[in-house]
Formats: C-alpha cells, sequence, structure tokens
C-alpha cells in the first residue's frame, strides 16, 4: 500500500511540474512572438539578398558578355562609330537623293585665272604683267562646298558628299565578305589540321607558312596587270578585289583555329563523344568549333578594320575599285595630284576621316569582345 501512495503522490508531483511549465511557456509566448516579429525583416533582407545572388549565378553566359561589354567606354564609343557608318552609307542615299553615284552636274562654269608675272627691263625697271585665263567647262569640276554640293565636286564634276556615302558601301561590303570568306577557310582547314593532327597537320600548315611568306604588293601589282589586261569592268572588278584579299589572309584565321582545337581535344567531353561514337565531322563541327567561336567572334572584329584598310590601300593604288565607282581609297588617291593636295582638300580629307572612324570602331569593338569575352574576368 506504500507503495501505492507513493506513486500517487510522484505523479501528483510531476502533473505539478507540468502544469506550471505549461503556465511558464504560455508567459513567454508573447516574447517568442515578438523575438519572431523582430527576425522577420531579416528574414526577409535574406531572402531577398539570396534572391539575388540566385538570380546572378543564373545568368545566361550571353547576359554576362553584354553585361561587361557595354561596361566598357571604348566599345560603346565604337559601336556608335560602326551604327554611324552604316547609317551614313547604307540610308544616306535615301535621305539625300539629290546626286547619284555616277552623276556629273553639267552646269557650265566659266572659270577665271589670273597670273601674275614680274621681270626687268633693259633699263632696270620692274615691269608687272598680268594674265587673265578663262577657261569654259561643260562641267561643274573643282567646286567648293555649296547647298547644292555639300562637299564640293570631285574632278569629273561629281558629288564628294554622294560618292563619300557609296563608297562606304563599298567598302564596308568587301570588308564583311571578305572576313566572313577568310573565316570559312580558317575554320575548315585549321579544324582539319588541329584534329587529325599528323600528315594532315603537316601539309596544312606548310600551306599556311607558303602563304605567309609570298610577297604580297609584288603579286598584287602582277594580278593587276592581269586584271587590267581582262578588261573588267569595275562592278567585275570588285569581286575580284574580294577574291585577291581573301586568298592572302585566310592562313592567320586557320592557324588560331588549329592551335584552339589542338587544345580542346583533349579535353573529357571529346573523349566522351568518342566513347558515343559520334562522326568525325560532328565532333569537329558540333563540339569543338563552337567552343573556338568567342576567338572567332573577336579575330572578326578586328579584322574588319584591317580589310577595309587593305581595301582602301589597294584602291589608292590603282589595284582595287576603280572609276566610274566610288571608293575611299580611290577618292584619296585624286590626292597624288599636287593641285588637288593642296587646293581642294574637301575632295580627299572626308574619305580618310570615314578610313580612320571604320578602323577605330571596329578595333574598340574588338577589343571590347575580346574583354567581355574573357573567361578569367570576374567584372
Amino acid at each position: 500500500m506504500m507503495k501505492e501512495h507513493e506513486i500517487e503522490e510522484r505523479s501528483k508531483e510531476a502533473a505539478a511540474l507540468g502544469a506550471e511549465a505549461d503556465l511558464e511557456e504560455t508567459a513567454a509566448l508573447p516574447e517568442v512572438a515578438e523575438r519572431a516579429n523582430e527576425d522577420v525583416p531579416a528574414a526577409v533582407a535574406a531572402a531577398e539578398e539570396g534572391a539575388e545572388e540566385e538570380t546572378y549565378k543564373e545568368m545566361s553566359p550571353f547576359r554576362l558578355v553584354l553585361r561587361r561589354f557595354f561596361r566598357s567606354k571604348l566599345s560603346i564609343v565604337g559601336l556608335v562609330m560602326i551604327v554611324f557608318l552604316f547609317l551614313f552609307a547604307f540610308l544616306g542615299p535615301v535621305v539625300y537623293p539629290k546626286w547619284g553615284e555616277e552623276t556629273v552636274d553639267r552646269t557650265a562654269v566659266e572659270n577665271v585665272f589670273n597670273y601674275t608675272y614680274d621681270y626687268f627691263d633693259d633699263n632696270n625697271a620692274e615691269i608687272t604683267v598680268i594674265e587673265e585665263l578663262t577657261i569654259n567647262d561643260d562641267k561643274n569640276a573643282y567646286a567648293d562646298p555649296s547647298a547644292d554640293h555639300l562637299l564640293g565636286t570631285d574632278d569629273h564634276g561629281m558629288d564628294v558628299f554622294v560618292r563619300l556615302m557609296y563608297g562606304g558601301r563599298i567598302s564596308l561590303m568587301i570588308g564583311f565578305i571578305v572576313v566572313i570568306l577568310q573565316t570559312i577557310i580558317g575554320i575548315i582547314l585549321g579544324g582539319l589540321a588541329g584534329y587529325f593532327g599528323g600528315w594532315v597537320d603537316q601539309i596544312i600548315m606548310r600551306i599556311v607558312d607558303i602563304f605567309n611568306c609570298i610577297p604580297t604588293l609584288p603579286i598584287l601589282l602582277i594580278a593587276s596587270a592581269m586584271i587590267d589586261s581582262w578588261g573588267l569592268q569595275a562592278d567585275e572588278r570588285i569581286y575580284v578585289l574580294m577574291v585577291i584579299i581573301t586568298i592572302f589572309s585566310w592562313s592567320g584565321v586557320a592557324r588560331m583555329v588549329r592551335g584552339q582545337i589542338l587544345s580542346l581535344r583533349e579535353q573529357e567531353y571529346i573523349t566522351a563523344t568518342e566513347v558515343m561514337g559520334l562522326p568525325t565531322w560532328r565532333k569537329i563541327f558540333k563540339h569543338l568549333i563552337p567552343n573556338v567561336m568567342p576567338q572567332l567572334i573577336v579575330s572578326m572584329t578586328l579584322g574588319l578594320g584591317s580589310v577595309i584598310l587593305y581595301e582602301s590601300t589597294l584602291s589608292y593604288l590603282g589595284l582595287g575599285v576603280q572609276l566610274p565607282k566610288a571608293a575611299w581609297g580611290t577618292m584619296i588617291a585624286t590626292a597624288n595630284d599636287p593641285v588637288v593636295l593642296n587646293y581642294h582638300i574637301n575632295m580627299w580629307l572626308p574619305a580618310g576621316i570615314m578610313i580612320v572612324i571604320a578602323v577605330l570602331g571596329f578595333n574598340f569593338v574588338g577589343d571590347g569582345l575580346r574583354d567581355a569575352m574573357d573567361p578569367k574576368a570576374r567584372k
């Protein structure tokens, strides 16, 4: 009986202790609620920070490249330059259709030239002779800038401003087509050399070395003489010029692609493609070349400025675009005449400024893309 009595007393004590604990927990509920209310803003802020970090982590590589690219001021300046050139060259003739590319201003002009000569007679007296020469021309050549001709006219009576716009079309078109062609050739030959190696690599690289050792200027002079003997029209010479520049400029792209492929073909995912039994063309053009595209894009962007400068140089030497077609290099070539060089700056200086803008614009954009696509960049 004593044991049952002890058991009852101990159960009552336990019930009393439990009731006291419930009372303490109930009394502590307001404090817990206050702490919870205090922790809510912190939890919300932590959740927002976590969401921001998660959003940053989930940003696509393309958006990261754009973000880095537009942080560079030089990249934005280069992009503005390129957009301006395209608007000027392709929309300019639509907005300003007053004169055509080959339209000659047939306004009759009377040019009066005065020449003064001083000499001494037998009595040592100074005599001044003024000679007045009047030339009637059936075209308005060497006109100064005016409302009718914003940049004046050239020696053929054609509007310089309009020819500057059409010349931009040809120069930009040649630049883009040549860069695309040389990139395609470089991808094919460089990809084959880098993937297969061995005798394939040796043959292709020796061809690249031969093209790098060719004296370009003498070959171009010979090619120009051959083209002149063919009697090609001005439009046809443009396409021949594209082919010539492409032939002498693809080797650098092939060497770059080959070097990238040599490093990429040892990666684990290429070993996985071999285990899966994928065909060779799919390994090269579906898995290797896409990983070389960032470097190719930068190379193409930087190459555009070089090709435009190359085309302008050839046109200046008389090897490129010929009259009546307009090109920036052809327009600068008019400065070979000392009279034009000294007294008609409007005929050649604007074309030179356009070439500078084009080369700087593409170089700025290329540098910005190179920095934006750098996988080691953290900003």
